[in-house]
């Protein structure tokens, strides 16, 4: 039997799930991974942002790929916070706590002897038959796609000047049979910072890209600053969730280093002084399907990466998901709950018993803080929490106030706080014009003149809290508290599943 603590690579993550029913489905039918593949899973688990009709389902498991014999492709993995919770042994509602525990106790990444399992089959782009397309089963989420995308590469770099070391993952398309285009959010990403100073200094960076691993350590590559500095490796955030350190090995091409376990491990270095037009194959004008519902426009400002080399296990899993699913409400949302947690649980401890980034964010939009006021004078701290929230992750745009009775992952309890605790002309709380996120089509002058810049905001605080002074007002009704189970004794087991 696999336990979560037992879990420290993609096929043990697997054999984990397949011991819980509903958690892990998987098909022998041919499926094309350009656009056929998502469109499978939109209807069977994306959830999240994706248009409807979809739903929060299993993760799904492809074993017959066109074009790939070898290779099988998996999508949704974290796409559900109850199979985050499992795979990571942890409450749903308990996992921002453990990841920002876990940030405060890192276990560093160690390096070890080579060969590694992600080394048992080696394809050299010197090789006459090098190609990309043949060897990725990459899939291109929707028809209007610039190519074919690597969503969950981990990407893994050194700074040039420091030498340290940093995990983040950026969307990769493929370009040519041995070049990637890599897009870097300005000022986003600490490897965007590091090819940056690479080209300063005329020198490439060379990079790793490993692709179907251990998920938590997917989930510590999404931290961002202030929570993980410049010089904070996110791969100990994973050792500390594991109580390991996540061992690497030495690349065979370029003087870097990769996942050991991973399925795939894509070889190269970014070029200088270079710069793509991500949808120079297709010309559709667009990028991919992003995590706020809408597919971005293709960049004509991405990286270059000159790939060196492909590593992967024997019959590889190719590991993906769609922008705007629930597994990035998952690995974006969930390292910016912990990010919050700490700093205001820093500021005022014990006064914030849970945060929640929903799916209807994306899991960087917005945010529900479940705050309580003990005394008279934390009236007012629960806007000052809201405040640090927006400090700790500034791509968020809305923060939602609520009380310890009602619960921030039911959107409909939040709603009825917001209907029966709320008035706009004295809870809502406006900043203007600050920065936010580029990929809200709203954040532009064009759809408010109020703000100055495309990527600029309005961020409001929505609080529902009641009054200090008038909760006996506003009490729930109180219900007697028993067990079902003497009069339905299926209710336990209904629960426990749900």
């Amino acid at each position: 039997m696999t336990s979560e603590n037992q879990v420290d690579s993609l096929r043990s993550a697997l054999a984990l799930l397949r011991q819980h029913p509903g958690q892990l489905a998987e098909t022998d039918v041919p499926v094309h991974p350009h656009a056929e593949l998502a469109g499978v899973y939109r209807h069977i688990g994306a959830g999240g942002t994706v248009a409807r009709p979809t739903t929060e389902g299993p993760a799904l498991l492809f074993h017959s790929v066109e074009g790939h014999p070898d290779s099988s492709v998996l999508i949704g993995l974290l796409a559900s916070r109850e199979r985050v919770g499992l795979l990571l042994g942890c409450a749903p509602s308990e996992l921002g706590k453990k990841l920002f525990s876990s940030v405060d106790n890192p276990i560093p990444p160690v390096l070890v002897d080579g060969p590694a399992a992600c080394q048992e089959v080696v394809h050299r782009a010197s090789d006459p038959d090098f190609d990309l397309h043949t060897l990725l089963p990459a899939p291109t989420n929707t028809p209007d796609d610039a190519g074919p995308y690597i969503t969950l590469g981990m990407c893994y770099a050194t700074h040039p000047d420091t030498g340290v070391h940093d995990v983040t993952i950026h969307r990769l398309c493929i370009q040519g049979k041995d070049e990637l285009s890599i897009f870097f959010t300005p000022g986003a990403r600490h490897i965007g910072a590091m090819a940056e100073r690479a080209e300063e200094l005329g020198q490439t960076l060379p990079i790793s890209v490993s692709i179907g691993v251990d998920p938590a350590i997917e989930i510590g590559a999404c931290f961002e600053a202030p929570t993980t500095p410049l010089g904070y490796d996110e791969l100990s955030v994973a050792g500390a969730l594991r109580g390991k350190p996540v061992e690497l090995v030495s690349c065979l091409t370029v003087d870097q280093r990769a996942i050991a376990n991973a399925e795939y491990v894509i070889e190269g270095e970014v070029i200088p002084h270079v710069r793509v037009q991500e949808d120079q194959n297709s010309h559709t004008g667009y990028a991919m399907p992003e995590f706020p519902g809408y597919t971005g426009p293709a960049s004509d400002q991405c990286w270059k990466i000159k790939v060196t080399a492909v590593t992967t296990r024997r019959h590889p899993i190719m590991q993906t998901c769609i922008g705007p699913s629930e597994e990035h409400v998952s690995m974006a949302g969930i390292p910016t709950e912990a990010s919050i947690w700490g700093m205001i649980d820093k500021a005022m401890p014990g006064r914030l018993r849970n945060v929640y980034c929903p799916s209807f964010g994306g899991g960087k939009f917005a945010a529900i803080l479940q705050f309580e006021k003990k005394t008279a004078s934390d009236e007012g701290r629960q806007r000052q929490a809201a405040l640090l929230a927006f400090s700790a992750f500034s791509e968020l745009k809305h923060v939602f106030l609520v009380d310890p009775d009602v619960d921030c992952f039911d959107i409909s309890d939040v709603m009825w706080a917001m209907t029966t605790r709320f008035q706009s002309d004295v809870d809502v709380i406006s900043i203007p014009d600050v920065r936010c996120h580029p990929l809200d089509p709203s954040n532009d002058p064009q759809y408010s003149s109020h703000l100055s810049a495309h990527g600029m905001a309005r961020k409001t605080i929505f609080d529902c809290t009641v009054p200090f002074d008038q909760k006996d007002r506003f009490r729930r009704s109180r219900f007697m508290d028993v067990d079902p189970e003497h009069w339905v004794p299926s209710t336990r087991e209904e629960r426990t599943e749900s």
